[in-house]
C-alpha cells in the first residue's frame, strides 16, 4: 500500500552522494526534521529526469526556500556514485541533496515502486514529489505513468 497524506516517512538506510564519497543515511533522520521537498525520479540521465525533473528544483531552490522548505532532496534507485555525478552535472550542489536508494528499499517502503525492466531498468520508483513536515507526508503528487504534472518544483511551490 503506498504511503498518503499524513503518513510518517518510513525509515530506512539510503546513500548521500557527497564530497566525501557515499554516506550512509536514514530517511527518518534525513527527512525527519523541518520541512522538505522530496522528489523521486525513475533513473538518474534519463530524459525527463535529466531535462526537467532536477533541474527544475535545482533552478526553483531559491523559490522553495523562500516557501519554507530547509531541504531539497531528490531520490531515485541509482547507486550513490551515479547520483554523485548526476547531481554535480546538473550544478545541485548546495541546492539539491542527493539520495541514492540503490536496492529500491526506500522506494518499497513508500509502496511507490514501478516496473521497469521492459527499458532494462529493473525495478524504479515512481515520479512523485511531496512536502514532508517533521517526517510526515503533508502533500502528496504522484504522477501517471509517464506523465509530467504534479511532481514539478513548479507545481509544488504552488502547494506551498
Amino acid at each position: 500500500m503506498a504511503i498518503s497524506v499524513g503518513d510518517q516517512i518510513p525509515n530506512v538506510k539510503v546513500m548521500l552522494a557527497g564530497e566525501k564519497g557515499p554516506q550512509e543515511a536514514q530517511t527518518g533522520d534525513l527527512l525527519g526534521g523541518g520541512k522538505v521537498a522530496l522528489f523521486s525520479v525513475p533513473g538518474a540521465y534519463t530524459p525527463t529526469c535529466s531535462a526537467k525533473h532536477l533541474p527544475g528544483f535545482v533552478e526553483q531552490a531559491d523559490a522553495l526556500r523562500a516557501k519554507g522548505v530547509d531541504k531539497i532532496v531528490c531520490m531515485s534507485v541509482n547507486d550513490a556514485f551515479v547520483m554523485d555525478s548526476w547531481g554535480r552535472d546538473q550544478g545541485a550542489a548546495g541546492k539539491v541533496e542527493m539520495l541514492a536508494d540503490g536496492n529500491g528499499e526506500f522506494a518499497r517502503a513508500l509502496g511507490l515502486t514501478m516496473d521497469a525492466t521492459g527499458f532494462g531498468m529493473g525495478e524504479r520508483a515512481q515520479r512523485f514529489s511531496a512536502v514532508i513536515e517533521n517526517g510526515v507526508v503533508r502533500e502528496l503528487n504522484v504522477e501517471a505513468p509517464g506523465a509530467f504534472e504534479v511532481s514539478s518544483a513548479e507545481y509544488m511551490i504552488n502547494q506551498l
